[in-house]
């Protein structure tokens, strides 16, 4: 066994022993951790109710960050260096811990309550987006809301159709209401394992890289699934859009100009659907977006330059020119109204199908939105300039920092794109072509780049650098993306009212010193960190060659 064999078995094993905290915490029963689920003693999730303590499961929880941490570090480092494993094993080794936290009561936050409280104003007849829970609390689901009492939904209208299905499955049974949520949750987690598995298909290396990224990676299967968080959902559709857009076309449909018309429409309804369960996931359609764009650029830039030619009696010999370099693109000045089609139909079928589903929801869909984009949440490095009390530096004014936000995300996706240029044909090792590998990378940095310049963050969000990432090739953002989520984790412990969650008031250091001091000066040396990567590296994210291994054999 190679050093890297070790490494990667050593890594295996930490990654397992986090999961196995996690569960525990998790199987143990309600505590700080994880909240009280009311309803039929029957009825799923189960666990036990062995009443822990606060200090017990937050130390497992802790210690299930740092073996998870170090155990997917391991693990990616030795696959760059020859290490393997079927990623099949991990698919199915991540479904199984999967469906193990869909059985049990979700743990780290208390945001499933208020999906369950959402879902039942919609089917009692109150509008979520305008109502809070404390305007119901006699409602016996409404009523179990811990946190947020006082906000309607910000969640897209898709979120709000999957928590009115469970809470027509769960009537008035939380803890009925939060599995079926589950359910479906997992089912997203689970889609988006096979998607990224499908976008690296005849790529061993690429195969591996998206099971620990995604199916295996334990920090995920905690912040994400154990947590029942429903950007999942999410996740799911914009992850199936940017595959749909980024995998060429069967031999038979490939056409000179690009991707047919009705690829960049699936694609824009997916991730229009992706954005109508958070808003935020509309970021995935910036990679096909720009892709698009440019491809009518240089096919507007061909016909014109076609014109003169033609004019001349050269329009033989101008018609066998090769197209311009990096692009398979445009030939002749038909193509720039097929190239301006494909551009104008992925972001109108997704503007589409999210303005639908917003004005379906009611006029008052986007209200507790503008309210949320002006929040600074304590583990980020904004907390320094602005929060509740004031920012730990100095105090800006809310405006002010969200407007250095968009800067700060376009300064980094510029930085990061400069240090990933685009792919070349011999880069391209899985079915996409280079276009299509473009439109991942450009969507993978931009994911990253909000990522770490976001005024408000939670382990959770980073699902999307997570599941974005594990659709490009080896890069060194996987390090920092580790280290950010590992911090997060661990700085909302639990990410819930410590009062209404019943943290003892000798662990409010977690939340005045952890949470709200320590936290943001980390988050700000890793988003330092990532500057010095951009500028010191050519091509970040580009693979690393692993040794030759023999082929994969056949399933």
């Amino acid at each position: 066994m190679t050093r890297a064999d070790r490494l990667g078995f050593a890594g295996l094993s930490a990654a397992a022993l986090g999961l196995g905290c996690f569960l525990t915490v998790a199987l143990l029963g309600p505590s700080v951790m994880e909240p009280v689920l009311s309803g039929g003693a029957g009825q799923p999730p189960y666990s036990l109710t062995a009443h822990p303590s606060a200090h017990l499961v937050l130390g497992l929880t802790a210690a299930g960050v740092g073996l998870s941490a170090l155990g997917l570090g391991l693990c990616l480092f030795a696959s760059r260096r020859g290490w393997w494993i079927r990623p099949r094993i991990l698919l199915i080794a991540g479904a199984v811990v999967a469906v193990a936290f869909m059985f049990m009561p979700p743990i780290g936050s208390a945001d499933h309550l208020n999906y369950a409280a959402y879902g039942r104003m919609a089917v009692t007849g109150n509008d979520p987006y305008a109502t809070a829970p404390r305007d119901l609390p006699a409602d016996p689901v409404i009523g179990a809301v811990q946190d947020w009492r006082n906000a309607p939904t910000l969640y897209g209208p898709i979120a709000t159709a999957q928590q009115s299905l469970a809470s027509l499955i769960g009537g008035d049974s939380v803890r009925l209401t939060v599995f079926v949520m589950s359910v479906t949750e997992v089912m997203a987690f689970l889609a988006v394992g096979l998607l990224l598995a499908h976008a690296a298909r005849g790529d061993r290396d690429r195969r591996l890289r998206a099971a620990l990224l995604w199916s295996a990676n334990p920090l995920i299967l905690y912040a994400v699934v154990a947590g029942a968080h429903n950007d999942v959902l999410a996740l799911a559709f914009a992850v199936a859009g940017l595959v749909v857009f980024a995998l060429p076309d069967p031999p038979w449909a490939r056409r000179p100009d690009g991707r047919t018309l009705g690829r960049c429409v699936a694609a824009g309804i997916l991730i229009g659907a992706g954005a109508a369960v958070k808003l935020n996931v509309a970021l995935a359609g910036a990679g096909p977006g720009w892709i698009l764009l440019r491809e009518w650029w240089q096919a507007r830039a061909a016909a014109g330059s076609a014109r003169p030619a033609v004019r001349a009696g050269a329009g033989a010999v101008a018609a066998r020119l090769p197209a311009p370099r990096g692009a398979a693109l445009v030939r002749s000045p038909a193509s720039h109204g097929s190239a301006l089609a494909r551009l104008v139909a992925l972001p109108g079928a997704a503007l589409v199908v999210t303005g639908l589903a917003y004005l379906i929801a009611g006029p008052h869909a986007f209200d507790q939105l503008q309210r949320a984009s002006k929040a600074v949440a304590l583990a980020t490095p904004w907390h320094l300039f602005a929060g509740t009390d004031g920012g730990l530096l100095l105090t800006l004014p809310r405006s002010a920092v969200q407007n250095s936000a968009i800067v700060l995300t376009a300064v980094l996706a510029v930085l990061l794109l400069r240090a990933a240029p685009p792919s070349r044909l011999r880069d391209v090792r899985v079915a996409a072509d280079p276009t299509g590998e473009d439109a991942l990378r450009i969507t993978a940095v931009l994911a990253i780049a909000w990522l770490f310049a976001a005024p408000y963050a939670l382990p959770w969000y980073d699902g999307l650098g997570w599941a974005t990432l594990a659709l490009v090739p080896w890069s060194r953002l996987d390090g920092l993306l580790l280290a950010r989520t590992s911090v997060l984790a661990l700085a909302y412990l639990p990410a819930r009212d410590p009062r209404l969650a019943g943290l003892p008031r000798s662990l409010d250091w977690l939340i005045t010193d952890v949470r709200s001091r320590i936290t943001p000066c980390l988050l700000t040396a890793l988003l330092i960190a990532l500057v010095v990567v951009a500028l010191r590296s050519r091509r970040a994210p580009a693979p690393v060659r692993s040794p030759r291994a023999p082929a994969e054999p056949r399933p």
